[in-house]
């Protein structure tokens, strides 16, 4: 047998103790135990091998003393954050991994194979395998205040390896296991709070955080008094199963074509669980053991760790952005300006207000627009009041913060200005010459361009050292990335206020040199340039719409095309063609298309995607069509290429940077790394440049 914890040499324990708790109406006590690593809740409990030997231990000690009950809870607003994977590194050995999820299996069962009535009180976030300490347990309670729930290991590259995918579908049902194990995960990270975890019935009991465990220990002596008992489903094993089934595969070719081991994995397993008896030790031995196979097999990809390198550029690196001056430079923003009133524009106002909790004035051409956007500001408050996401009072004060003007003058009371009106220079450089006449020399001065010069559009202002690109993601509730420009003259106060802001609006900021298309647009414009150029050639255009699914886009060029809108990709590709007209070439289907106004390449035929029959006859196409292998090849080698030339430039400061951008502004596959982990695997890196992005070992096995 491997020494786990050898391998685990970081692992910042997570101890369990024990102590025995008298609750009125109850014969005999309750043994408690609790999960705590020592750190507050900033440091979640995890559990590497140490910690799980000493759960197991605490959990012995709890057994033996026959109380009338034993109940898990953790440290204050943490229950557990699943597994510590810190060591995964350095596991080398398929029976590593055989090991690691055998330990988890072992200490975990003792609570569902106890003839002792055993309860999770989940008093705080709970994670992969803290969410499967709560599934071996006989009853589950959730505080109301807990933040999160989930199972987020398909996303990282892994499956639920201590009974998850057994215990889950046979608990809860098949259509609700598929929702936490594929749809929640593949949706980025997406997790759910205690009401929803009521509803698909992992909690039996929510209860108020402030006596929440006073109130799980009075219901759970009901429980053992046979007072209560909680309700189970009636689990369908036939036509609901295979639905379930269905719905996952169709979900995972969806998401992820096929290239995400992990997904294709928790597949197999949760078809095992249909055959899985859960009070029945023999069948779990089965059930678990095909959990530690996956598990260890899975431990030793690529793709976990890639997937391991994406979560730390998300929960590290995007919290400590590479080359942001020192944060005490920032300057306090009391009012904010949005120059535009449009649909981009008032999500923006919404995003302030919201965050900030300061007036906002929208300004535009006339009234009638501007009306339309404080409107739909209002509209988007009451839906959230609706909600309940928002008290009546809470949404009426915000309301009152928004207000607009036809007047710039109005933006003299503001500490930040940003603008979102059309993409074109002049336009954007009289909006800045404007603005100056009425604004304090301090005030900041943000364009949401998405690909022109920060440098130029300063250039003939009075103090261009306070203008700085601040490039949102639509849709901008929903994206967290947001590409922080620096002109030439932008200065550190002016670039420590905009990460400031960029922190309080809870959005992740990359700083980026004054570069056409900056980070995102410029890859993903370069990226379709090669699928269309191969589409003008003569290549069919399912055919190359379809062979990038490696790459780990969110979806296919075409369907973002029509989402982006062929226009505004035009006009982006026309900024970056003028810079670097040896790469970005101009796609003659790509002009027909907006010359005919056209919304795409697709349409819908009995929910069939077709390629338009007017798109087909508009767009030429030449004679020399490529395979799915060389459209593929070709965009891999592009993506190398471009980034490349962007690190030579100082577009960023290193790979890492490029991987977070697209992560977090497109949704680019976790399990790839974002993208130059899966370039450096695939030898694209090496064919094109003559190195890796990123050292071995790093994002990779080897």
């Amino acid at each position: 047998m491997t020494d786990l914890s050898s391998l685990f040499a970081d692992e910042v324990v997570t101890n369990a103790y024990t102590r025995f708790v008298s609750v009125p109406g109850l014969d005999g006590q309750i043994a408690l135990v609790t999960l705590d690593n020592g750190f507050d809740h900033t440091k979640p409990n995890s559990f590497g091998p140490a910690g799980l030997t000493a759960f197991g231990a605490a959990l012995d000690e709890a057994f033996a003393a026959n109380p009338a009950a034993v109940a898990i809870t953790g440290k204050p607003f943490i229950f557990a954050a699943g597994a510590d994977l810190k060591g995964v590194p350095a596991v080398t050995e398929h029976a590593q991994g055989v090991e690691l999820g055998t330990l988890g299996h072992d200490v975990f069962r003792k609570l569902r194979e106890s003839s002792i009535p055993t309860f999770a009180f989940v008093n705080g976030l709970a994670l992969g395998g803290g969410l499967e300490v709560g599934l071996h347990a006989h009853y589950r309670t959730v505080a109301d205040n807990v933040p999160a729930l989930g199972l987020p290991e398909t996303m990282l590259g892994l499956v639920p390896g201590w009974g998850g995918t057994q215990l889950l579908p046979n608990i809860i049902g098949p259509e609700h296991a598929v929702t936490l194990i594929l749809e929640n995960p593949l949706n980025n990270g997406r997790t759910i709070r205690a009401a929803q975890a009521k509803k698909l019935g992992y909690a039996d009991e929510v209860f108020g955080s402030a006596d929440f465990l006073e109130q799980s220990l009075a219901w759970a002596t009901k429980v053992i008094n046979g007072e209560i008992t909680p309700a189970r489903p009636e689990i369908d094993r036939g036509a609901g199963w295979d639905a379930a089934i269905a719905r996952a595969k169709a979900l995972v070719d969806g998401k992820t074509r096929g290239f995400a081991p992990a997904a294709l994995r928790a597949i197999e397993l949760l078809e095992l669980a249909r055959g899985t008896d859960i009070s029945d030790s023999a069948s779990l031995d089965k059930g678990f053991a095909a959990e530690d196979e996956a598990l260890a097999d899975l431990l030793l990809t690529d793709e976990l760790r890639a997937g391991l390198y994406s979560f730390d550029l998300v929960n590290k690196r995007a919290k400590r952005p590479a080359g942001a001056p020192d944060k005490s430079l920032a300057r306090k923003i009391t009012g904010v300006g949005i120059v535009g009133a449009g649909l981009m524009a008032s999500q923006l106002a919404l995003l302030f207000v919201r965050q900030l909790k300061v007036p906002v004035i929208l300004t535009d051409i006339d009234q009638e627009r501007i009306d339309k956007g404080v409107g739909y500001v209002h509209t988007e408050i009451d839906t959230l009041q609706g909600k309940g996401r928002l008290s009546p009072d809470a949404a009426n004060r915000l309301k009152a913060l928004v207000s607009g003007s036809l007047d710039k003058a109005a933006f003299s009371t503001t500490d930040f200005v940003i603008e979102a009106v059309f993409e074109n220079m002049d336009v954007k450089k009289n909006v800045f010459a404007e603005l100056e006449q009425h604004v304090s020399p301090e005030t900041i001065l943000a364009t949401n361009t998405s690909s022109l010069s920060i440098t130029e559009m300063a250039a003939d202002l009075q103090h261009p050292e306070r203008v700085v690109g601040f490039h949102f993601f639509n849709p901008v509730a929903v994206l967290p990335l947001l590409e922080v420009i620096k002109g030439v003259e932008t200065d550190d106060a002016t670039l420590a206020t905009a990460f400031a802001t960029a922190k309080s609006l809870k959005k992740s900021a990359v700083l980026c040199g004054d570069k056409p298309g900056f980070v995102f647009n410029r890859l993903v414009t370069r990226t379709l340039g090669e699928v269309m150029t191969a589409v003008d050639e003569g290549t069919p255009f399912e055919v190359a719409d379809n062979a990038v699914g490696a790459l780990g886009m969110p979806m296919s060029p075409f369907t973002l095309l029509a989402l982006v809108g062929p226009a505004i990709a035009l006009h982006t590709g026309e900024t970056l063609q003028a810079a670097y007209p040896d790469r970005f070439v101009s796609s003659p289907g790509l002009e027909a298309l907006v010359a005919a106004n056209k919304p795409g390449v697709w349409s819908y035929e009995g929910g069939k995607q077709v390629v338009d029959p007017e798109v087909s006859a508009l767009w030429p196409q030449g004679d020399t069509p490529s395979t799915a292998d060389e459209v593929l090849d070709r965009t891999r080698r592009a993506f190398a290429e471009e980034i490349r030339i962007m690190l030579d430039e100082g577009v960023v400061a290193a790979a890492e940077d490029i991987d977070l951008c697209l992560i977090l502004g497109g949704g680019f596959a976790f399990w790839n790394g974002g993208i130059t982990p899966y370039l450096d695997r695939t030898g694209a890196s090496d064919a094109v440049n003559g190195q890796r992005f990123l050292a071995p070992g790093v994002a990779s096995v080897s």
